[in-house]
């Protein structure tokens, strides 16, 4: 049995933990924003598409902008309050795509996506939440300019947090994909899955999104079940992640697994099969014989495959 001390002290969970005060009373008030934007304290995350715009530093890059050396690199295409940081405003500042490529040529910014920024330590950790608040929401914002009721275009209003369309008065809001992240697991082994997405030494707990008119417990089972064949039992919540890519709600279960004979459905893995515990811990602490590995601290699936070593579950 694996004690904590073992795998050393528990790593932040990514996109998790913001000290953003979202303020949304804010937001319907347009003078109020307004005067927010004036703030000299404000700032902005400056995002394209996927793309992070940050000044280069050492040992870690600055993604925070003045609303003026952000409208500076470009104008805004949509521009996202945030909420406020210890009272200084914080706001998301869109802009296209092809703009956020042509600044990968400045030599005092580096460009890159929020998943590299996260795994590779670019930012300090503070800013990862904040980051991935305007990055989905600026998503939203781009694929939905157009009302889906009567197709007339639509307007952003509330600090970016609604579009409103002129022709039918429709108010539309951004929305988060609940996603269910499992680990199913007896006492002595658990259930993990590759993805043909994964790098080549990765396997992680099986996911899935949750259908309408779904529970959480009964997605879990369902999931476990069509992707790989096992039956499970009692479900155990863990923690949730906001994941920005693009915009789901990462919900962390346990769940107790009763049948062991695995069916895997290749359309939706590449393998699947179980682990013990000492061959998950070689896993975590990257010891693994074979060079097998688990997902990185930053998501996660890294955290409820850990809790599980750490006996921290309880289907009580």
């Amino acid at each position: 049995m694996s004690s904590r001390s073992d795998l050393g002290p528990k790593p932040r969970l990514g996109y998790s933990g913001s000290r953003i005060e979202r303020a949304a009373e804010l937001r319907t008030d347009a003078a109020a924003v307004a005067k927010l934007m004036r703030d000299p304290a404000a700032g902005a995350y400056v995002i394209g598409g996927d793309s992070i715009v940050m000044r280069k530093g050492s040992p870690l890059n600055e993604p925070l902008f003045t609303l003026n050396d952000a409208r500076a690199l470009s104008p805004a295409t949509e521009t996202i309050f945030l909420g406020l940081l210890d009272g200084a405003p914080r706001f998301g500042h869109g802009i296209s795509q092809q703009t956020a490529e042509a600044l990968k040529g400045r030599d005092d910014l580096h460009v890159t996506d929020l998943r590299s920024i996260a795994v590779q330590g670019l930012v300090a950790p503070d800013h990862l939440p904040p980051i991935a608040e305007a990055k989905a929401v600026l998503h939203w914002h781009a694929r939905h300019r157009f009302c889906p009721n009567c197709g007339a275009a639509t307007g952003p209003i509330s600090g970016g947090w609604r579009r409103d369309c002129p022709q039918c008065k429709a108010e539309h809001f951004p929305r988060t994909d609940p996603v269910v992240i499992m680990l199913a697991a007896d006492r002595e082994r658990c259930l993990l899955g590759r993805s043909p997405r994964f790098v080549p030494t990765m396997w992680s707990c099986l996911a899935g999104y949750v259908e309408p008119g779904e529970s959480i417990e009964d997605a879990v089972r369902r999931e476990t079940r069509e992707e790989a064949g096992i039956t499970c039992g009692r479900v155990a919540y863990f923690a949730s992640q906001p994941w920005p890519f693009p915009t789901s709600l990462m919900i962390g279960c346990h769940a107790e697994a009763l049948t062991h004979e695995i069916v895997v459905d290749r359309e939706e893995l590449e393998d699947a099969r179980w682990f013990s515990r000492s061959e998950i811990e070689t896993m975590l602490m990257r010891k693994h014989s074979q060079g097998l590995t688990t997902p990185p601290p930053v998501a996660i699936a890294h955290h409820i495959i850990r809790a599980w070593i750490e006996d921290e579950i309880s289907f009580d």
